[in-house]
């Protein structure tokens, strides 16, 4: 049977003081009144039924969960006592629907993209399953079809076609981020597609290469689908690390592996909101392109990402550019966008130096 997970965990700290442990990301009504989560579980409530679809969050944040998609069944919401990385967040999933389902495929998606239209979406994930039902011994990754040379991405450069598969293809590598001429020339020999974390396997063959490659965090997934009860336990012992360094790469770099990754084109309007940068792109712009939310007024300035999520405040700009202005109940932000990659190194001093409440 076919099931979605969206690993829906961590805080965004990149878009800090919007996203805090408390509310994070992919909780927030950032777009037209939904959560970057809804939107994900509208993607994957187009490939399956609600009670197939899994979401992994953080233990915190399960009731919030719960209530933003009350489709969801209360057993398929995994909540981690702590953050171990994406390998984990994938393998507690696949361990539990393996229990459930030893057939189980499974369609790996995150809260934190945006996709457009649904329907090319869609279209991408029925090759992606179909490839994995017909050949158990095959990981497909889902590439983004670039439009620009962007160096915050990495990068799968696509092999051989795939025979009868329109769009599919044998993952020669993934590379990571590149430098800006790189990226460049990524763009124009049309080989390479932008690593969107998306994913596509069954259960048993991810579970028999993370016996392979991390026998201890199998243990331990194997373990919590058996004994749901030792999760605080067992949880916070798996060895950190993320999908792509844990299996994906070593699978590709493998010549004798007994599991093939293929690539399945995404040729969509992708948008992984991450940082301010992208945030603004799904904001409203004036005259002088600032992106703006909330209430702010504006003098001879341009170019900036200006939110006031404050309703009893004003925010005031006057002759600059470049800038990322956020005003909330409890905390301001004032940072050039092209130095916004350091809002993570503020927010790591922000617990000592203002106190926890604020991060």
């Amino acid at each position: 049977m076919r099931y979605v997970v969206i690993m829906a965990g961590g805080v965004g700290t990149r878009l800090w003081p919007l996203s805090k442990q408390g509310t994070p990301k992919q909780l927030l009504p950032l777009i037209e009144g939904k959560s970057l989560l809804q939107k994900a579980f509208d993607r994957a409530a187009a490939l399956v039924p609600a009670e197939q679809v899994l979401v992994v969050t953080g233990a915190a944040y399960v009731d919030e969960v719960a209530r933003q998609i009350p489709g969801l069944r209360a057993e398929n919401i995994l909540g981690e006592p702590e953050g171990r990385d994406s390998l984990n967040a994938a393998a507690w999933p696949a361990a539990v629907l393996q229990a459930r389902d030893p057939e189980a495929v499974i369609a790996q998606i995150t809260a934190d993209q945006l996709i457009d239209p649904m329907k090319k979406f869609v279209k991408s994930f029925e090759k992606a399953y179909a490839l994995v039902e017909a050949d158990p011994n095959v990981f497909v990754t889902l590439g983004v079809v670039p439009t620009h040379p962007h160096t915050g991405f990495g990068y799968i450069r696509r092999g051989d076609k795939i025979p009868d598969v329109k769009g599919a293809f044998e993952v020669a590598k993934f590379v990571e981020k590149p430098k800006r001429k790189v990226a460049e020339e990524y763009l124009e020999s049309g080989k390479y597609w932008w690593n969107a974390g998306l994913f596509c396997w069954r259960a048993s063959t991810f579970l028999r290469q993370l016996k392979k490659y991390f026998p201890q965090s199998y243990d331990g997934v194997t373990e919590l689908a058996a004994h749901p009860g030792k999760l605080n336990e067992v949880f916070p012992t798996l060895k950190r690390t993320s999908i792509d360094y844990g299996i994906m790469e070593p699978i590709s770099n493998e010549k004798k592996s007994d599991v093939k990754v293929a690539v399945v084109a995404l040729n969509v309007d992708w948008r992984d909101v991450g940082g301010y940068g992208s945030l603004a792109d799904i904001l409203d712009s004036d005259v002088d392109g600032n992106a703006i939310a909330g209430l702010s007024v504006t003098v001879d300035s341009s170019e900036n990402i200006i939110i006031n999520e404050d309703p009893n405040a004003v925010v005031g700009v006057v002759g600059v550019s470049g800038l990322v202005i956020v005003r909330t109940k409890d905390a301001t932000l004032v940072v050039p966008v092209a130095k916004a990659e350091r809002i993570k190194k503020l927010v790591s001093k922000l617990s000592d130096k203002a106190g926890p409440e604020f991060v």
